[in-house]
């Protein structure tokens, strides 16, 4: 049996282009490397493959025939691999993040993923907290924060892929309806907070934007959820603070305004979390190339 067959694919590469400088730049290798091989493949056949013919490399007869069997050999053999990463492609990936990245980016997107790699099943699972990745049957974590890579294992990679400002939105009649001219005016009409807002709260951003009496404002709404949150303003219910990825596309059509491009003090770190020994990697790499195109 033919034990190089490096040697074989570049006799099919020159064979096919009867040049070596084509076979070369195809291969990406000089064109001595490909009429080294060539020598080298003549001596352990014993046979002549090529003669010079002014700029083109012609085929002997022994070279014939070894072409005529090698090219399609070679093509099975380069659909039988492509096969198997088809077939390593396909199946299933579960995907974690925030309801509101879920619902409000993820989502509207998943059908563009879904038209270019159909084999790869999609599972979105909606968490805030920082899960068990293998014990929740979890592939990839998208995660976002200041404390993500001190919260994750040093068993798993965490890949930053991103910073975002966050900040003050509202629908674009309350804009209109409040006499809007400096930060402070934020109070005069409801703040929509997250009841558990980590290191994103409305005292912070005021406290950034020396805004005083923030602490006497009586006009609260709490809820679980940026979606939520970003649902309340977008129908006339006071002001929140979110990333603008989340509403981009509120703000591209004027129903959701950015009041003051004040940022807050503490902007959101993105990151991708997996393991990168998982039997799914390959899925896994094609589904975060995708993400990262995007460009959040």
């Amino acid at each position: 049996m033919f034990k190089n067959m490096n040697l074989l694919v570049t006799f099919e590469c020159a064979a096919r282009h009867q040049s070596y400088s084509l076979a070369a730049a195809e291969l990406c290798i000089s064109q001595a490397a490909v009429s080294q091989q060539m020598r080298l493949l003549e001596q352990q056949l014993a046979q002549r493959l090529f003669v010079r013919t002014g700029r083109h490399m012609q085929l002997t007869q022994a070279g014939e025939t070894l072409h005529e069997h090698i090219a399609p050999a070679l093509t099975m053999i380069g659909q039988g691999i492509n096969r198997l990463r088809q077939e390593e492609l396909a199946g299933e990936l579960c995907i974690s993040s925030t309801q509101a990245f879920n619902t409000l980016w993820l989502m509207p997107r998943l059908q563009e993923f879904a038209s270019l790699y159909p084999q790869i099943r999609i599972r979105l699972h909606s968490s805030a907290s920082f899960e068990d990745l293998q014990h929740a049957r979890i592939d990839l974590a998208i995660r976002f924060g200041t404390e993500v890579e001190k919260h994750t294992p040093t068993t798993l990679a965490c890949e930053y892929f991103g910073t975002s400002p966050v900040l003050p939105v509202c629908s674009a009649q309350l804009a209109e309806s409040l006499p809007l001219a400096a930060p402070a005016d934020l109070l005069s009409t409801w703040l929509v907070a997250l009841e558990q807002s980590g290191a994103y709260d409305w005292p912070q951003w005021f406290e950034a934007h020396r805004v005083p009496g923030y602490a006497k404002h009586s006009h609260w709404t709490y809820v679980n959820s940026t979606d939520m949150a970003l649902s309340a303003v977008a129908n006339g219910h006071g002001v929140t603070l979110a990333v603008p990825y989340l509403f981009q596309r509120q703000l591209d059509s004027g129903e959701l305004v950015i009041p003051f491009k004040l940022p807050h003090p503490n902007s959101v770190k993105r990151y991708l979390v997996y393991d990168p020994n998982s039997a799914r990697i390959t899925r896994l790499k094609v589904f975060m190339a995708w993400l990262k195109a995007l460009e959040i």
